[in-house]
Parts: structure tokens; C-alpha cells; sequence
């Protein structure tokens, strides 16, 4: 029983240190919001928040430009999300339940992709969203950040769609349904924390994508958070307490949406894994 009550002890402990290492910047990102010049700049580092300079968060959003960015996020992480997984489906099933030449290639092709760089890809996106006169709006970025992310959310749905024994679709064809019912009646049901997990992949992707966000976005009502954050930055000074303040605002739809979704995670990410 003693060895039993110091391996729980110690297994609390571990859980309990690497909370306190993932949730520790988010603490500080708290504390220094809430602290003023002299703490920022002083010898020893302030550990507990000031909550009287709790006004800071209402200063960020006074203006309300932090609302709009942050809301803009949410349109690019939402709209990435529902496009990747909308076309992801589809895309894994018949990779996963259809022979056709080439269907090889298509998959290393697909992991290929998450081997370029997105700085690789501006250029070209650039010159083909000129074109289509998508650049400065909130379509284009969800249609590149979905580009990017749906090989991946592709792959992952298909190793979720591999696991399921393919008597049930034949058990299905036998009563007269078409492929797309028994993918949509079927194996969706099944696979729903695969998808699950693609959806927090390319939520994440979206919510923190920077680098084609600041090449195809101007106009300051239409930047994400990512791209407004970086603006308080200047030549002359930079609001530390404020950009601190929105970060962490920033921070807080991910943060939940991932506590929400994670349990899903786990059984997603491993769905697929083995074959039953």
C-alpha cells in the first residue's frame, strides 16, 4: 500500500508540475498586464497580479479595434474549421474506400504539402488572390489558411475511416445506399472524434496564422488579432501592459475551445492506429 500511495503521490505531483509549466504563461501574460511601469522595470520580477490596474483591459478595448480583431479571428478560425473539415471528409473517403490510378501519388502528394513553408506560398497566393480580387478580405485568408491545413485534416480522416470494418458499408449497400449516404449515415458518426481533432488542428492553424494574414490583409477592420497584436509595436515605445492585455484575451477562445474539445483529441488522433 506504500508504494502504491508514493507512485499516486508522485504521479499527482508530475500532472501537477506540467500544469504549472502550460498554464504558467498564460499567468504571466495576466500578471504583467496587470502591472505598472515600476513593476516592469524593477529588480525582482511582481508574481501575484495588481487587480487594481484591472482598467487596463477596458482601455484595450475602449476603442474597440481588440473586438474587431478578435472577431475577425473567429470568422478566419471558424470558417478554416468548417471549409477543411467540409471538404476533408469527402476527400479521406474516397482515398480510404476508392482504388483509382494515381490514388498514391494523391496521399504522398498531400504530406508533401506540410513540408512547404507558408512563406514559400505568398508569392503565388499573392499574384492568384490579385487576380481574383480576394486580397484585404476575410474569404481569402479563410480559403488559403483552408488550402493549407486540409492535407493534413485529409490524412487524419482517412487513417479514422481505414478502422472501420468495411461489412458495415456492404451491410449498407445492400439496402440500396449510395456511397455518399453511407458516408454521411455510416462512417461520420464513427469517425466523429477524428474529426473532432482535425477541427482543433485547423481551428489552432487559422487562429494563429500570421504570415498571409499580414501579406494579404490592410485595411486595420479587417486584421485578425494576430497581425492587430503586432501593430503596437513602435519606433518610439510599446504599451507592453496593453499588448499583454489583449494577448491574453487572444489567448482565451483557444485556450477553451481546446479544453472543450480535448478529450476528443486523444481518441481522434489515435483512431486509425490500428486496424480492427
Amino acid at each position: 500500500m506504500s508504494r502504491l500511495r508514493i507512485g499516486v503521490t508522485l504521479r499527482v505531483v508530475g500532472v501537477l508540475v506540467v500544469m504549472g509549466i502550460a498554464v504558467f504563461p498564460l499567468y504571466w501574460m495576466f500578471v504583467t498586464a496587470l502591472s505598472s511601469n515600476a513593476d516592469l522595470f524593477a529588480a525582482d520580477a511582481r508574481l501575484l497580479p495588481d487587480f487594481s490596474e484591472l482598467g487596463v483591459f477596458a482601455d484595450a478595448l475602449a476603442d474597440g479595434e481588440a473586438l474587431t480583431w478578435l472577431r475577425n479571428s473567429l470568422v478566419i478560425a471558424l470558417g478554416t474549421t468548417v471549409l477543411s473539415i467540409g471538404l476533408g471528409i469527402p476527400l479521406g473517403y474516397a482515398l480510404s474506400r476508392f482504388s483509382f490510378r494515381g490514388k498514391m501519388l494523391t496521399a504522398v502528394v498531400l504530406l508533401l504539402t506540410q513540408m512547404l513553408p507558408e512563406a514559400l506560398m505568398v508569392v503565388p497566393l499573392f499574384a492568384l488572390f490579385n487576380r481574383f480580387d480576394l486580397l484585404d478580405s476575410l474569404t481569402g485568408l479563410v480559403l488559403a489558411n483552408s488550402a493549407f491545413v486540409l492535407p493534413i485534416v485529409a490524412l487524419i480522416l482517412k487513417g479514422a475511416i481505414d478502422g472501420i470494418p468495411r461489412e458495415l458499408e456492404e451491410a449498407g449497400r445492400v439496402d440500396g445506399a449510395r456511397p455518399l449516404t453511407m458516408l454521411l449515415r455510416i462512417n461520420v458518426p464513427l469517425i466523429g472524434p477524428s474529426i473532432a481533432a482535425a477541427a482543433v488542428i485547423a481551428f489552432f492553424h487559422a487562429w494563429n496564422e500570421y504570415v498571409f494574414a499580414v501579406t494579404f490583409i490592410y485595411a486595420p477592420e479587417t486584421q485578425p488579432a494576430s497581425v492587430g497584436i503586432a501593430n503596437f509595436i513602435g519606433e518610439v515605445g510599446t504599451p507592453v501592459q496593453t499588448v499583454m492585455a489583449v494577448a491574453f484575451m487572444f489567448t482565451l477562445p483557444a485556450v477553451a475551445f481546446y479544453l472543450f474539445a480535448q478529450k476528443y483529441v486523444v481518441a481522434g488522433m489515435t483512431a486509425g492506429a490500428v486496424k480492427g
